[in-house]
């Protein structure tokens, strides 16, 4: 009869890996934390010589200050719209295209594919000058309507990506069945393929939208009126010629505006994996 193996190695490699994941998790949260010990410090202990990570006496004055210097709820409201837009848009062009896709295993579905690929690899430089071009014959400069669309344009190919995947894992049984039993078409890809497209397409419209959130560039280059311009862009407003003019209001306003992405990917994690893996695997 042999003798049971110790526990102690497995409990320890268990451990090491919790402490692992811990270090982790700790690493990939520490900017948000120090953006919060930031925003509710005193303007004292932000100009301390040696800055402490819990603040001595939390204020909300730095969130008072941030709302009174820049129109944070305007542009938050911009954001908003342009986000929605943004991911509405995106999904009722990318769902139909990526279901033709999945479907139709052509030559030139292969080399849409591959081409949908290679065209995330353009850096934001290249394509601002036509696509600033291109606006400014629609007359959509300094418009939200025309930073919606260049949204979609730049958020298409990888939602395609994403959606044909996940499309080629829909059976294509499952459709014939419903075509047996006297379903038709429309019938068929609303009752029956739609609800199995349901977490790719929240994964796809989360993409969008927390892209078009956080986007900068191209809303900074795009609108020129104060009146028009997205959270991402009133925050360099915080910023002076010679560097950050209040670090604990800029602090703040970029807790508050960092937090509605941090709230969908909570809210939505399982849903958001769950189409980014099916999407990947059967791309």
């Amino acid at each position: 009869m042999t003798a049971p193996r110790p526990r102690r190695p497995r409990r320890a490699a268990r451990a090491g890996r919790y402490t692992a994941l811990l270090g982790y998790l700790l690493f990939l949260a520490f900017p948000l934390l120090w953006l919060l010990s930031t925003a509710l410090k005193s303007p004292r202990e932000l100009a301390s010589a040696h800055p402490a990570w819990i603040p001595r006496h939390p204020t909300l004055a730095n969130v008072r200050q941030a709302f009174a210097e820049q129109p944070l709820a305007h542009a938050a409201a911009n954001s908003a719209l342009v986000a929605l837009g943004t991911a509405v848009v995106t999904v009722l062009l990318a769902t139909p295209m990526a279901y033709v896709m999945a479907r139709h295993r052509t030559l030139l579905a292969r080399a849409a594919t591959g081409w949908v690929v290679v065209s995330q690899a353009f850096p934001f430089v290249l394509v601002i000058i036509p696509l600033f071009l291109v606006l400014k014959e629609l007359r959509l400069i300094d418009s939200l309507t025309g930073l919606v669309l260049v949204y979609v344009v730049w958020s298409l190919p990888f939602a395609l990506w994403m959606l044909t995947g996940h499309a080629r894992a829909v059976p294509a049984e499952l459709e014939e069945a419903a075509a047996v039993d006297g379903a038709g078409r429309l019938r068929t890809l609303v009752s029956v393929t739609a609800p199995l497209l349901a977490p790719g397409i929240a994964a796809t419209g989360l993409f969008a939208f927390v892209t078009a959130w956080n986007e900068f560039f191209f809303a900074l280059v795009l609108l020129k009126s104060p009146e028009r311009q997205t959270l991402p862009v009133v925050l360099t407003h915080f910023i002076g010629a010679e560097g950050v003019a209040d670090l604990g209001p800029l602090a703040a306003a970029a807790l508050l505006s960092t937090l509605p992405s941090v709230a969908v990917f909570a809210l939505v994690q399982r849903r958001i994996t769950g189409g980014l893996l099916a999407g990947a695997v059967k791309s």
